[in-house]
């Protein structure tokens, strides 16, 4: 982009393009009067001679993308990303493990179509909520801000759910086995992210006292010492042994505003567990989760870790560079010799 005072603007390419092609001038006559090269002389030339009737708007810059990418991924496994990015709500990562692809490429995709990162959307639809990487909040030490709440999900049961098994033969089990929900207890640190959770049969506020008792000690260990603690508005969060068991230990009590879990959002939506192992070990194909009883989350009590996946789906294990990859080419017999056991 050329400022207005410019030697070669639009008004000035086609002056110089004129008086080598209308008043016959030399290149190097024409340059030497504009200051430029002989090269650049003979660009505008050239262009002028092809449409001599557009005057200054074929002189003017052209956009720099080529007209053809040969390296460019076909439209429909573009349409592929969007559409496991908008359904499935993946990120780059998990959507270039499932296609087969490079990360940087699938990211490079999402950019292109200008995706919303997955924490400015809602989580049970998709859709962009407006101004939310604006209302982003942490807070300054760890400790200022505990957010604690609790994740229902239902049991899986012997053999795998509707999702494995299929919807029909899925549906017709459903009534034959009840085998109930299980509550995921959650406390994690506005500041550090630290998480502890545990596995619990019910949400009673006897279950929610002992859980939160033994949460604060766990915090406690890695040097944080609790101030506040933000929870929703559950029958055992507005108990009177809840509100003791705070007040005794000096820690202040906020709620959220009802009907209202993005407050509370560090907590609730908990995707390590929602889209990952709770529903799904596996992508492809999905197994059934065995676990101890009615085939519960694994490796998740007392306090929760990183369940082991079969199939992993983090960028730095899925993808490495070239210059980062063994090199097993040079591990073994010589590779004069395994040609030679190749003739035989």
């Amino acid at each position: 982009m050329t400022h207005a005072n410019a030697t070669l603007t639009p008004g000035g390419r086609l002056r110089l393009a004129q008086l080598v092609v209308d008043e016959k001038w030399t290149l190097a006559l024409a340059a030497e009067r504009f200051s430029v090269s002989v090269t650049t002389a003979k660009r505008w030339a050239d262009r002028y001679r092809e449409s001599p009737d557009l005057g200054r708007a074929v002189m003017a810059d052209r956009s720099s993308r080529p007209r053809r990418c040969p390296h460019q991924l076909d439209r429909r496994t573009e349409r592929r990303i969007i559409g496991l990015r908008t359904f499935r709500r993946w990120g780059p990562a998990r959507i270039a493990y499932h296609l087969g692809l490079n990360p940087s490429t699938v990211h490079k995709v999402l950019q292109r179509y200008r995706c919303p990162q997955l924490k400015w959307t809602d989580p049970a639809t998709g859709v962009r909520i407006k101004g939310i990487e604006k209302r982003s909040y942490v807070h300054d030490a760890p400790g200022d801000l505990v957010h604690v709440d609790i994740k229902k999900l239902g049991r899986i049961p012997a053999g795998g759910g509707w999702r494995f098994r299929g919807y029909q033969v899925g549906r017709h089990n459903k009534h034959k086995s009840r085998v109930g929900y299980a509550y995921l207890h959650h406390a994690v640190d506005d500041h550090s992210r630290l998480a502890y959770s545990e596995i619990h049969a019910d949400e009673k506020k006897e279950t929610a006292v002992a859980f939160w008792r033994r949460a604060r000690r766990f915090f406690a260990v890695h040097g944080i010492v609790v101030k506040r603690v933000l929870t929703d508005n559950g029958s055992c969060y507005r108990s009177k042994l809840w509100a003791k068991t705070l007040a005794g230990s000096g820690i202040k009590h906020r709620r959220t505003r009802p009907y209202r879990p993005q407050t509370n959002g560090k907590v609730c939506e908990h995707r390590t567990l929602q889209p990952h192992p709770a529903r799904g070990m596996g992508l492809r194909p999905r197994i059934p989760l065995r676990g101890r009883a009615h085939g519960h989350l694994p490796g998740l009590a007392p306090s929760l870790q990183s369940p082991p996946r079969p199939h992993r789906t983090q960028g730095q294990v899925t993808y490495r560079p070239r210059a980062q990859r063994p090199r097993t080419e040079h591990l073994g017999r010589p590779r004069h010799h395994r040609a030679r056991l190749a003739d035989r």
